[in-house]
């Protein structure tokens, strides 16, 4: 058997990134590794038992190269309009949200947004699969 514990991303500036993931999902820093060549923050909240590890690699000063392999991490928020609306306030510049119906019966409802460092992130109406 194996869990699932933590997704990782590189961070150009680790307080630019905590503070986005704490206003778009509530996440707080739950724990912190301070090397001399990088630091570690992992982020999550009461509703989670999984976390994402932000990875500081000192000294690095340009952008990361997210290439075409990357996909995206996935949210669920009970309410997508208000979450939706929370994130256009907060300058997030979330896509437009999408009905995916491809027979008529709803699959999912969603939108896009990115990160501070330009990975995607899908945030999805609690629905069927997605919980």
């Amino acid at each position: 058997m194996a869990k699932l514990i933590h997704a990782m991303f590189r961070v150009l500036e680790l307080e630019r990134s905590i503070d986005f993931y704490r206003r778009a999902f509530n996440l707080e820093e739950s724990h912190r590794l301070d090397f001399s060549g990088f630091t570690l923050v992992y982020l999550r909240n009461d509703e989670n038992d999984m976390e994402i590890e932000l990875t500081l690699n000192k000294g690095t000063t340009e952008p990361y190269e997210l290439g075409n392999g990357y996909g995206h991490v996935a949210f669920a928020v009970d309410d997508l309009t208000a979450t939706h609306t929370h994130f256009v306030k907060e300058g997030f510049a979330p896509k437009d949200i999408v009905d995916f119906a491809p027979d008529g019966e709803l699959v999912a409802r969603f939108f896009f947004c990115n990160d501070p460092d330009g990975y995607s992130i899908e945030v999805l109406q609690r629905h069927g699969h997605y919980q």
